[in-house]
């Protein structure tokens, strides 16, 4: 049985990428999204996921306006952030770019649980 199905949402392909490969080593199962509106549709068709991790600073929709959005599609959606500027994560748990693997188990351990 498969761990946890998260949505990685990075305007920039390798953070997407690297973070996918490290929860997949964690067991977890990914969904990728290039920007917010991606993220939305993918909310939208995939009931599994559990969990979102997403940049805050994207192009278009930042990370805290898809955050506001994907909890008001499921209140009950785990929302991790990520940023290699903000220091605030406004109530999600902030993960700061650059991150090694043992920063998203620590961030996962607050927001979600492991895989």
């Amino acid at each position: 049985m498969l761990g946890r199905v998260f949505l990685v949402v990075d305007d920039e392909p390798a953070v997407r990428e690297v973070a996918a490969l490290m929860l997949e080593d964690l067991g977890c199962e990914v969904v990728t999204a290039a920007n917010g509106t991606e993220a939305l549709q993918q909310l939208a068709l995939d009931a599994r996921i559990e969990a979102l991790i997403t940049d805050i600073n994207m192009p278009g929709m930042d990370g805290y306006d898809l955050a506001e959005r994907a909890q008001q599609l499921r209140k009950e959606l785990k929302v991790i952030v990520l940023s290699g500027r903000e220091s605030d994560g406004r109530g999600h748990a902030l993960i700061c770019k650059p991150f090694l693997q043992k920063d998203l188990v620590r961030a996962m351990k607050r927001a979600t649980g492991l895989c």
